[in-house]
């Protein structure tokens, strides 16, 4: 067994959080193990006043990591799993998911003012098309401009007034401990999350057969089983991590359960399904689900996406 581990990860607050809980969790397995951390920037992180509608491309926060990983330079990458790309190349592959924190998005105001009250003078900011796209079916005259920037930086542009509210995961803002700044869960009904989100992904080369083992011990059966399930539905799509599309996995007894979506940006257009199926046929689901919303009419939707390279 390897004595020595390196961990790839981005700089923030919240990737070191999570690199940290990697390596806790492999310290708790292997007593002996010298566990170090390397920190690395992505294109994300280098362009946090670009517009992330013109910056769509695979990997934008995983790439310079995953990079590193095949050189050598490192023996794992930690990613936030909604953010890697669903086809990874033959060099890495997925080595553990640990189990997923709470998989909803939140919404956090100025004196806790809830989404109801807001009108369009209030700004809300997101990141993300795809709750931006559900914002505006909930309420076309909703006010959803972007913002960048890591989890309290966000926050911190609210409470200065930059914006009235912001939504954002909520897996990422109780890790960091700020759950004080909530003022609404969305339930997946409202708002329906991403592909993988909450959960956290790590990421081996594909011929490090020790690395690979020892990392193994981290995963989550579970959790696994539904992220795919989601992921299987996202990569039908041909979708990266920033389109609004959406999907959630919940397994009950010996079944499971996808709930997915597809939105157009501005909300005017939706496609929704949900299926359930027994666990000994999980490894088609995400992908007859995704041919099931297509032929309901989604396929105008995602075409559109694909020709404007959103």
């Amino acid at each position: 067994m390897k004595d020595n581990l390196t961990i790839g990860t981005r700089g923030s607050k919240l990737a070191l959080y999570q690199a940290n809980l990697v390596k806790e969790e492999l310290l708790k397995c292997f007593k002996n193990l010298n566990v170090s951390i390397s920190i690395i920037k992505t294109k994300g992180d280098q362009l946090l006043e670009k517009s992330l509608s013109s910056l769509l491309d695979k990997g934008f926060f995983t790439k310079e990591i995953q990079d590193k990983l095949y050189a050598g330079n490192i023996d794992l990458a930690v990613h936030s799993l909604k953010d890697l790309p669903t086809d990874l190349p033959t060099e890495s592959c997925i080595a553990a998911i640990l189990k997923r924190e709470d998989h909803r998005d939140v919404f956090i105001s100025r004196n806790s003012k809830p989404l109801s009250e807001f009108s369009s003078s209030d700004i809300i900011g997101t990141s993300s098309l795809r709750r931006k796209s559900q914002l505006l079916k909930y309420n076309s005259s909703l006010n959803v401009k972007e913002i960048r920037g890591n989890v309290d930086t966000r926050i911190k542009k609210m409470l200065n007034g930059d914006y009235q509210a912001i939504v954002m995961a909520a897996a990422g803002v109780k890790r960091l401990g700020l759950q004080k700044h909530i003022t609404e869960y969305f339930d997946t009904d409202f708002m329906l999350t991403a592909p993988g989100q909450g959960a956290i992904a790590v990421e081996v080369r594909s011929n490090d057969s020790k690395t690979k083992e020892i990392v193994s011990k981290l995963n989550d059966e579970l959790t696994q089983v539904c992220v795919n399930s989601e992921r299987d539905f996202l990569r039908q799509l041909g979708g990266g991590c920033h389109v609004p599309f959406a999907a959630h996995s919940k397994i009950s007894g010996s079944s499971i359960t996808i709930d997915a979506l597809v939105n157009s940006i501005d909300g005017r257009k939706s496609f929704r399904e949900k299926k359930t199926v027994e666990l000994s046929q999980v490894k088609v689901l995400g992908e007859d689900i995704a041919q099931n919303i297509l032929s309901s009419g989604a396929s105008i939707i995602v075409d559109q996406l694909k020709n404007s390279k959103l």
